[in-house]
């Protein structure tokens, strides 16, 4: 039985459309990667885990056990290669494994047990009349519980829309978790660019996708929990905010004004991004700890974006 085949009948529609999944791990939880296993696997055809570098006896231990499973493929690298480029090392072991569709995963999401099944019926059925490139589950967040919105950019505001349980709504981006790609709509976009290493790669692909031609889905009765943030604060007038560390922070903002640089990116969301720029800097640099650090790892983002400096942080080892 090839990589590609059916199992069982649990995911008998999702096999015969060669839908593999690429789940990206780096110092992940090994309970949450765990459930993450157990509940994507039966639905996919082919499960290729990237690691970035990572070093846990649990972890190791997790990983030993699916080693040798036929449909289960695990790349280690030497070192942290970055969310892009790992992505592109898994869907091209998709590619050569004969599957036709990659399904993106972060390490701490979740998928609803026949989100798979509903989004690869999705893909298919708007790929022709829609040339829908790639679609995505509606996901809530696993800390808070609140149901992310699909968006279509606008200014000053975004549109944030909902999908009902039968709906498709088309967007201007899709967040990587979750995201299920046509493989040879990718061929004809591009692979995600491995220069950015991490944060804004999917908003990137997104905005070179439907530079070209292509359009973006996202599906109500596709459900996912995902993890936003290391962290949550709640701030007077601003609400529950997800919170990252400083090195997060610079690649935010590094990534975020490199992307103004670009002919793809839409220059609504250019206009309304600045301000959001200009807020981040104040909350995280003079009311989140460690402000000293958040701020002078944004500016020096902000500055590296501006030059074109792109690729892993100056210094980093892993």
């Amino acid at each position: 039985m090839s990589g590609i085949e059916a199992r069982d009948s649990t995911h008998t529609s999702t096999s015969s459309l060669g839908v593999g999944a690429v789940i990206v791990t780096y110092r992940p939880e090994a309970a949450v990667l765990a459930a993450l296993i157990e509940r994507v696997r039966p639905q996919v055809a082919r499960l290729v885990i990237v690691d970035n570098a990572s070093r846990d006896p649990a972890f190791d231990a997790l990983l030993a056990r699916h080693a040798g499973e036929v449909d289960v493929e695990v790349l280690r690298q030497a070192q942290n290669v970055g969310l892009a480029a790992a992505l592109n090392l898994g869907i091209e072991r998709l590619r050569a494994a004969g599957c036709g569709a990659a399904l993106l995963l972060d390490q701490d999401s979740l998928p609803a047990p026949d989100m798979v099944a509903t989004l690869a019926a999705a893909l298919a059925s708007l790929r022709g009349p829609a040339r829908a490139a790639a679609v995505g589950p509606a996901y809530r967040d696993a800390r808070t519980g609140v149901p992310a919105p699909f968006v279509r950019i606008g200014f000053p505001l975004n549109r944030k829309l909902h999908a009902g349980d039968g709906g498709a709504i088309e967007c201007d981006f899709l967040i990587t978790s979750g995201c299920l790609i046509a493989l040879d709509a990718l061929d004809a976009i591009g692979p995600m660019d491995a220069r950015l290493f991490i944060d804004n790669v999917d908003m990137e692909w997104s905005f070179r996708a439907r530079a070209r031609g292509y359009r973006l889905y996202g599906v109500g009765a596709a459900t996912m929990q995902h993890r936003l943030g290391d962290a949550h604060r709640r701030l007077p007038l601003l609400g529950t905010l997800a919170v990252h560390g400083p090195l997060r922070l610079y690649y935010m903002m590094r990534n975020r004004v490199f992307l103004y640089r670009l002919p793809q990116t839409p220059r609504v969301w250019i206009a309304q991004d600045l301000p959001r720029l200009g807020l981040k800097l104040a909350i995280f640099g003079l009311l989140l700890a460690p402000r000293r650090a958040n701020l002078r790892h944004m500016l020096r983002g902000i500055a590296d974006g501006l030059r074109g400096r792109l690729g892993p942080y100056p210094g980093a080892s892993s």
